[in-house]
């Protein structure tokens, strides 16, 4: 038996771990981003004709025209998500584009935002989770089995435009830092903390939800957050990329998805500038669920009244995730993956009293 065969079983019988995952992974944070709603159509063709031109979907159709459309849908993605075609396409992961054979579904049966959140975070498609009451979360996530690891222990957050996150995280079982809807920041200490708490006292809510904070304002909290307190798990989600299009407002829509982008791209830029972050990060992007097609007033909803609405897509970037860029083919994948996903990034296999969907392994280097 030669030494790096004996090594690596050494470290097996140690540790139970693969020896790739102790010897080389470098990941050693993970920021988990979702965009409530957004298609994958959107993401890997850009915007839609039929509801771009439509001046019953985008009133100032000329505008619209100028800022989303190209000749052909490989430049029109980029106008919506430079930052996802220009840095991730290049140096990580994107999957969900069905018109080259890559699959991503929901697993869980009812295909709308909560039922979606707890999959992503618990790995587990649960019947029992099927309305968007503010009921908090009776699985474990993965959010949870890693604050309750020494090495992460208060060392995770999440942050959300709407306010059911922090049941789907169960902020008051799990003690984990939840920011969510209106929510203020406690004790302020600084003058940026001062600043937000201000400004989400006087801007108001989404006219469609009061419980729904600017996702602007739950970005910068965030990033505030991420700044003063470094964690090593941090889950963002932004809502009003769903609200949007409930409302039938396409152009607008597109126009919160490339700020989204924009705030993904700050992102990456700001913890390449930490040292604790940089070049130890591993940021992951998808969403809840999908939306409807056709006929093209079905993108406004989505649940199981709207066919193809559990068609979903993710993307992923960092140290340990080959630079392969749009995936091709492959088998299906589904949203209760992730969580498995994000933990094996951390050295971390993921189990608890439910059953846990596998890692996609393609995201992790062999």
């Amino acid at each position: 038996m030669n030494v790096l065969r004996r090594l690596f079983c050494l470290t097996f019988l140690l540790t139970g771990a693969p020896f790739s995952l102790v010897s080389a992974q470098q990941t050693q944070n993970v920021i988990l981003v979702t965009l409530d709603g957004v298609r994958w159509q959107e993401v890997f063709s850009g915007a839609d004709s039929t509801l771009l031109f439509d001046a019953a979907y985008s009133p100032d159709t000329a505008s619209a025209r100028k800022f989303f459309w190209a000749s052909n849908p490989q430049e029109r993605r980029k106008l919506i998500f430079p930052f996802l075609w220009n840095t991730v396409a290049k140096e990580g992961q994107l999957y969900g584009n069905r018109l080259k054979g890559s699959k991503v579904n929901n697993a869980n049966p009812h295909w709308f935002s909560y039922p979606g959140y707890n999959e992503l975070l618990s790995g587990y498609a649960d019947d029992r989770i099927k309305s968007n009451d503010k009921i908090d979360n009776p699985n474990t996530t993965v959010l949870e089995f890693l604050n309750n690891k020494p090495d992460f222990k208060g060392k995770i957050a999440a942050f959300a435009s709407w306010d059911v996150i922090e049941a789907a995280v169960n902020e008051k079982k799990t003690g984990i830092y939840a920011s969510a809807g209106n929510e203020r920041i406690e004790n302020p200490k600084t003058a940026t903390d001062s600043l937000l708490n201000s400004m989400m006292t006087t801007i108001p809510p989404q006219v469609w939800d009061k419980t729904v904070r600017s996702d602007f304002l739950t970005y910068y909290v965030a990033k505030n957050y991420l700044r003063q307190n470094h964690p090593r798990v941090m889950f963002m989600q932004f809502d009003e990329t769903d609200g949007l299009a409930h409302a039938g407002r396409y152009a607008d829509d597109l126009r919160m998805v490339n700020a989204v982008d924009a705030f993904l791209a700050d992102l990456w830029k700001t913890v390449q500038q930490i040292p604790q972050y940089a070049g130890k990060t591993t940021l992951i992007v998808t969403t809840d669920h999908g939306r409807g097609h056709t006929p093209k007033a079905t993108w406004k909803g989505h649940g199981t009244k709207t066919p193809d609405s559990y068609q979903m897509w993710f993307a992923a970037i960092g140290p340990d995730t080959p630079p392969t860029g749009e995936q091709s083919g492959g088998p299906v994948l589904f949203q209760n993956q992730l969580a498995a996903t994000l933990a094996q990034l951390l050295g971390q296999d993921f189990k608890c009293e439910h059953p846990v969907g596998p890692p996609v392994l393609t995201v992790l280097k062999p």
